[in-house]
């Protein structure tokens, strides 16, 4: 009984996320990012540049969030406090589990005298934040057209690549 539970649940599960359509962010692109980081840590890829992918994340995840209690109608009484409320619980569920468990805050691991998966996290949610927001106000100026194809997703993917080249090169 129990097998078949899981079975449902699962098929429910995907049934669900399929049937999704985009939002600000993707789930999808969401799902891909987070199994990125997962391998990350398996190929030996400096924590660096897996912050800069775990930052991005965590920002993309809290802007589709807010996006989605935008989509309710759901303000809880201050939309401008939901959405800050809403960023900080994100920040605190990513970063609390790795600070207890020691991957952020251990003495050897500093890039410029920084945790380097905290500076690396920093950069990423500066750059994935920049760029989304960038893309809309391009939007915006091109009556509510992007200029090519994906470009929703391109240009903060695309800041997350640089970034992650950028601290390739300085950990190398």
């Amino acid at each position: 009984m129990k097998k078949i539970n899981l079975i449902v649940a699962s098929t429910i599960a995907t049934f669900s996320l399929i049937a999704l359509p985009a939002k600000a962010v993707c789930p999808v692109c969401i799902v891909a990012v987070g199994a990125g980081l997962g391998l990350s840590q398996y190929l030996g890829i400096d924590d660096t540049i897996s912050g800069v992918w775990i930052g991005g994340l965590t920002a993309a995840t809290a802007a589709w969030t807010i996006n989605w209690f935008n989509k309710k109608h759901w303000s809880f009484g201050s939309k401008s406090w939901r959405d800050v409320i809403t960023v900080i619980l994100y920040y605190l569920m990513v970063f609390y589990p790795l600070i207890s468990q020691d991957l952020i805050g251990h003495p050897a691991n500093k890039l410029y005298g920084i945790d380097k998966l905290a500076f690396g996290a920093i950069f990423g949610s500066l750059a994935f934040s920049g760029f989304s927001l960038w893309y809309v106000n391009l939007k915006k100026n091109n009556n509510g057209h992007a200029y090519f194809p994906f470009q929703k997703v391109a240009m903060p993917f695309g800041a997350l690549v640089f970034c992650s080249l950028v601290f390739y090169f300085l950990t190398k």
